[in-house]
């Protein structure tokens, strides 16, 4: 079966006049529209592409990357409200749907939003929803402490930010544990912080201890020295707003980066900041 919503690994059957007719093991097959087309058509060669359905209600190939794929969030801008419910950009050339019964708050034109992606197993047809609570759950767990886990940025509030944590579950993450700037629909590397008897978790962006902290820290300084032709007017006497605008890290965490890469004779220390030590090799 062709499956609406994913990518799908499917062999040219036939060449027409609109395009290229895809199939399946099971006989079903659809259409890559001549524009999503391979330069040569190739008879049993296997090719990927990603299947939803057109406004004809047919299921459809294409050779485009949709910005968001089946149950997983993603931060999309509205692109039109319409009288049977709200569309988003999404990438392709029919727009997502966001039915009202699926809106937490009426979703404007012109404005970004964190939405789910979907499937109608009654219709076989892909829907976006912006009540993102009923798709999050922490019971079960699918993850432990100190782990790392892909985590989107859902929401401010007064401890920090609340974040998606591997499509599934909802975690926090503490603003002064934060030295870097987030916005919502940021997309980051975390990690397991602590899970809770209640099942709530707390993220970092660093993980824990400070020898793995310290070397990822290390390659942030160097990295950033690196585009700064080797040298910054930075040390340990700079600013804790200076350090962080400039590296995204707390004066804390910096001072122990350019310390350990002074010991490991990678940088300089001097008067006026820190320069980059050239390999001899």
């Amino acid at each position: 079966m062709i499956d609406v919503g994913k990518f799908n690994s499917l062999i040219m059957l036939r060449e027409t006049t609109v395009g290229i007719f895809l199939g399946d093991e099971t006989g079903e097959d659809v259409l890559l529209p001549n524009k999503y087309c391979p330069e040569e058509f190739i008879q049993d060669e296997e090719i990927e592409v990603y299947v939803y359905r057109d406004y004809e209600d047919r299921k459809i190939a294409t050779n485009l990357i949709p910005k968001i794929l089946l149950h997983e969030f993603t931060l999309l801008k509205v692109k039109s409200v319409e009288t049977v419910g709200t569309f988003l950009d999404w990438g392709l050339e029919k727009d997502l749907m966001v039915p009202f019964s699926e809106q937490k708050q009426r979703l404007e034109e012109d404005r970004w939003y964190i939405v789910y992606l979907d499937l109608d197993q009654d219709t076989d047809r892909l829907f976006a929803s912006n009540k993102l609570e009923k798709y999050l759950f922490n019971d079960p767990l699918h993850v432990k402490e100190g782990q790392e886990v892909d985590i989107l940025v859902m929401q401010k509030t007064d401890l920090g930010y609340s974040v998606i944590i591997n499509n599934k579950h909802k975690g926090l993450l503490y603003e002064n544990e934060v030295y870097k700037e987030l916005n919502v629909g940021d997309k980051q590397t975390a990690y397991i912080k602590k899970i809770r008897e209640d099942n709530k978790i707390d993220v970092s962006l660093q993980q824990a201890g400070y020898k793995k902290s310290i070397d990822k820290n290390n390659e942030v300084v160097l990295e950033i020295l690196d585009k700064n032709d080797g040298e910054m007017p930075f040390n340990d006497k700079s600013s804790p707003e200076e350090i962080k605008a400039s590296f995204g890290l707390s004066k804390k965490a910096f001072k122990k980066a350019i310390g350990s890469l002074y010991k490991e004779r990678k940088i300089e220390i001097t008067e006026n900041g820190i320069k980059l030590i050239e390999s001899e090799s």
